[in-house]
């Protein structure tokens, strides 16, 4: 008789393609009065494994919002993510009360 997936099993797999979840994340602790970490490059952690970074690449700077995953020890980061210009962040930002306006409204 062939075996079946409960409905856990089934519902468990990930659509994310950025790497290995894992799925036992500690809880995060109490909120900080702020969330930049120490790290080579600015980092500022927006939830979990969410991070923003400003980096380089090329040659230029980019503001890099991203989902990061753990592989061997080391925070990678993964497919799932925007890399904006600085141009591109400060339009981002002057959008903010705009969109803060949208989102009072829709909720």
């Amino acid at each position: 008789m062939p075996k079946h997936k409960s409905k856990k099993e089934a519902s468990s797999s990930s659509d994310s393609d950025d790497g290995p979840v894992d799925r036992n994340v500690p809880p995060e602790k109490k909120a900080k009065t702020s969330s930049k970490t120490d790290d080579k490059e600015p980092t500022w952690v927006l939830q979990g494994k969410k991070l923003v970074k400003v980096r380089e690449f090329k040659g230029k700077v980019y503001v890099d919002i991203r989902e990061f995953y753990e592989k061997n020890g080391d925070l990678l980061p993964g497919k799932k993510g925007i890399s904006l210009t600085p141009e591109q962040w400060r339009k981002l930002l002057s959008l903010g009360d705009e969109i803060n306006e949208t989102i009072s409204n829709s909720c």
